[in-house]
């Protein structure tokens, strides 16, 4: 995306959000994703519009969370190693089982794949306070891949239960990884970090967010309604969406 003013200056959390809307506007948003066995448990796939919708406060049984279905790289792929490992990292940090949520019980996942445990301080609003998770990857892109290093961008969407209460949520996290003499490991998560939503949304902004023919995965919808997003990027997505 194109921020409206210090275009040349954007932090690496920006950089994480733009692939996500791009992607978007040519149909990745309904890509599937993987999960892991461990916290987040089997892998089943939902059909389509499955989604349950949160519970009521006064409802007595807890909530149910959406099922969701695996990401593989595709078979054409450069380095699908360098996704595969981005991806299974996000997984383990973002999807929980009721009793199995916060920084503990992560860093034992993380260190179940032999990665660094301080990369769970780094999670940010990939690891939110909650009963259970789901985290579903839509996609995952190349940030930038040179001999022995490569940033993958793991673009996903995290259903969260607090009693009786789903929320979704979800962010894309811009993954750093390096070569070594085992294979790839991660050495850094920049979760994106979008603005906060504008007080009075632009007419493009409204436009965009309103035409059903967009669909945004959650970091880049945070970007469009924080009104950063330039008028003539917002131009180009709807002029994209007619056609």
């Amino acid at each position: 995306m194109t921020r409206r003013s210090d275009a040349g200056a954007w932090p690496v959390e920006r950089r994480a959000v733009l692939p996500a809307t791009a992607g978007a506007l040519f149909g990745v948003a309904g890509c599937t994703g993987r999960t892991t066995a461990g916290r987040a448990g089997t892998a089943t796939p939902a059909p389509t519009g499955s989604i349950p919708s949160p519970a009521g406060p006064s409802s007595s049984a807890p909530a149910a969370l959406p099922r969701n279905t695996p990401w593989r790289p595709g078979p054409t792929e450069i380095h699908p190693e360098v996704k595969r490992r981005a991806v299974e990292l996000v997984e383990a940090i973002g999807a929980w089982h009721i009793g199995k949520g916060g920084p503990a019980a992560a860093r034992a996942e993380v260190a179940a794949l032999h990665l660094p445990t301080a990369l769970v301080a780094q999670a940010g609003p990939l690891l939110p306070s909650a009963d259970e998770a789901v985290l579903q990857v839509i996609d995952a892109q190349y940030g930038g891949i040179l001999a022995d290093s490569a940033s993958a961008l793991a673009v996903c969407r995290q259903w969260t239960r607090h009693g009786a209460t789903v929320r979704v949520g979800g962010t894309t996290v811009d993954v750093r990884l390096a070569r070594t003499a085992s294979g790839w490991t991660v050495t850094a998560l920049h979760p994106a970090r979008p603005g906060a939503p504008s007080a009075v949304p632009r007419a493009g902004v409204r436009e965009v967010l309103a035409d059903s023919r967009i669909v945004l995965p959650p970091a880049a919808q945070a970007d469009v309604r924080s009104g950063q997003v330039h008028d003539s990027v917002l131009t180009a997505m709807r002029r994209l969406a007619g056609t």
